[in-house]
């Protein structure tokens, strides 16, 4: 067995996907107040040093690995993570534990690089990572069908991921003061998409 190879019993809570959940909850009840809202004293100390900032103003090489653990408030991380869950945990058990984290950790990290090449605002989330396991879902189970909320019908991932990413490119270019890394987004589907065909990465069988 090499190291990428697929895991060999589905599981609803893979290895890699569980503890990205768990670390990223652990850094929010540190850094983030519950009641008050904003940072906790940790969060104020640990912010200059972990948040993603513009280059030549308090940027740091980790800090395109730390911010991805740091979210603002609770939407925000319920939504990335509940994200994460349900669509990381098909292709972590598809592609196996380390293929998967290791693609977590690029689509999040070239996110952060295209955040900080057109931004120079700070930037923190794992969106970027998140949008990466989208595409990811989207390119290996194109004909599952998600159900949209706002309207609720079912749609076929694919779909799904190039309305979602020509909607991220149009706010990217009209909503520059939304607050909202949009590119980052972009950066996150764009990096994913070069890896998955770097890798040569195919759907399952019976999706072929």
């Amino acid at each position: 067995m090499n190291q990428f190879s697929p895991n060999t019993q589905f599981s609803v809570f893979p290895p890699a996907v569980k503890y990205l959940l768990i670390w990223n909850g652990i850094f929010f009840l540190a850094t983030v107040s519950i009641t008050g809202g904003g940072w906790t004293p940790l969060g104020n100390l640990l912010a200059p040093f972990l948040v993603l900032q513009p280059l030549g103003d308090g940027f740091l090489p980790w800090q395109l690995v730390s911010y991805m653990f740091l979210h603002a408030d609770f939407s925000h991380i319920f939504f990335n993570l509940f994200a994460l869950w349900i669509f990381g945990q098909a292709l972590e058990n598809l592609w196996g534990t380390k293929r998967f984290l290791l693609y977590y950790f690029l689509t999040g990290i070239g996110a952060g690089i295209v955040q900080i090449l057109v931004s120079d605002g700070s930037t923190i989330g794992a969106s970027g990572s998140v949008f990466g396991i989208l595409l990811g879902f989207g390119m290996m189970f194109p004909d599952n069908r998600i159900m949209l909320l706002f309207p609720p019908i079912p749609i076929k991932a694919k779909y799904f991921v190039a309305m979602y990413g020509l909607f991220e490119l149009f706010n990217g270019l009209t909503r520059t003061d939304s607050g909202v890394a949009h590119f980052a987004h972009l950066g996150g589907l764009v990096v994913g998409f070069i890896l998955i065909k770097l890798w040569k990465l195919k759907k399952p069988q019976s999706y072929a």
